[in-house]
């Protein structure tokens, strides 16, 4: 596919250099969406929006972004020691220069201290509650106003409660707005010994039953339920599978050029993050470095009827891996603002009981 350098906005000021195929700005407009995008390698969190045909990557530095929840009222991020909360402030986007182009802009709202609980993927229940992957504390874990976190559920080999990364507990699919699947890279109870098995020791875990329903997969990362179907990324292949949970097996719909970790969907398409990964004790001797030595950095979106690439970002300088990728779904040109950002100062959100009692413009001192 022929490729365009990406219009790129660096916030961080930072040598950051990607190209697209006409393909993706394209999709991303037919699906009147966009995405974001986080790299804990690079410390960026990523928007790749439609501009007239070209695709605008713009980043925002953040301090180890990992997992991501999204919708059209929120933002969450898992970082290094924090959860950070966004809310979408629609009237400060129609603020924001150039006039009549962003239709979202999420705003710093809270910052939640975990410590480093190592998070990796975060999503929403039903009651609009954030339950993130521990993976260092090996369990699913929800938040509160009083601890650091609220551990909730973890696998059923796993015999204790301990920092030690025993099993790499990483991804977790919600059905009906409760936690259903997880993915580890391991059945071990000791810190770090899923490293020994981790090209085949990979499982995917009912949470409601405790069952393991997939053994064998190779570095297993971002289950999802889309369609009326489960998903996982075979990342230690590089691939992308559909599950067959009544034979325990599954088939994989897409190879990709990389490290394949992120996911999400819109319409017939999926949306796979893709890394170069580096030859170190995690990534070392996976199959993936030997059927593709030439690894890329990047989203991919495929069509799941056929498996075909539909399009493509790719980073050729300042990114080598990806963690997460989300659609933000009716989001065609949105904004994320730093905590430093200094429109801040002058945003408020106020209850709508209260908004008849104030004085607009405000009288001069």
């Amino acid at each position: 596919m022929p490729t365009t350098p990406a219009a790129t906005h660096d916030a961080a000021d930072e040598p950051l250099r990607s190209v697209h195929t006409s393909t993706l700005p394209a999709l991303l407009e037919q699906l009147q969406s966009s995405l974001i995008i986080s790299t804990y390698q690079a410390g960026k969190l990523i928007l790749a929006r439609n501009q007239g045909g070209v695709l605008n990557t713009h980043f925002r530095r953040f301090a180890r972004p990992m997992g991501i929840a999204a919708d059209e009222r929120r933002l969450v991020v898992g970082g290094a020691q924090s959860v950070w909360r966004y809310r979408n402030q629609i009237a400060l986007a129609r603020k924001l220069d150039p006039p009549g182009t962003h239709d979202a802009c999420f705003v710093p709202h809270r910052q939640h201290v975990t410590g480093a609980i190592d998070i990796h993927e975060l999503a929403f229940d039903g009651e609009g509650d954030v339950w993130a992957v521990n993976t260092r504390f090996n369990c699913l874990c929800t938040l509160d106003d009083e601890h650091s976190f609220v551990p909730r559920w973890r696998p059923p080999f796993v015999s204790a409660l301990a920092p030690e990364d025993r099993c790499h507990l990483n991804g977790l699919a919600m059905v009906a707005g409760r936690p259903k699947y997880v993915t580890a890279l391991g059945t071990t109870d000791r810190a770090g010994e899923w490293r020994a098995d981790k090209n085949t020791g990979g499982v995917l875990i009912d949470v409601e039953t405790n069952q393991i329903l997939l053994r064998g997969l190779s570095m297993p990362h971002s289950p999802r339920v889309y369609d009326g179907a489960v998903w996982v990324l075979e990342s230690g292949r590089g691939a992308l599978v559909r599950a067959d949970l009544q034979r325990g097996a599954w088939n994989t719909v897409a190879t990709l050029p990389g490290f394949t970790r992120g996911l999400d969907f819109a319409g017939p398409f999926a949306f796979v993050g893709v890394s170069q990964v580096r030859e170190t004790a995690t990534f070392g001797g996976i199959p993936l470095n030997e059927s593709c030595p030439e690894r890329n950095c990047g989203v991919w979106a495929i069509h799941l009827p056929t498996g075909q690439t539909a399009g493509f970002l790719r980073f050729e300088a300042g990114v080598q891996e990806i963690f997460a990728v989300r659609v933000l779904t009716g989001m065609r040109f949105p904004e994320v603002l730093d905590t430093n950002d200094e429109r801040l100062a002058h945003s408020y959100v106020l209850p709508d009981a209260a908004l008849a009692g104030v004085a607009w413009p405000p009288t001069a001192a």
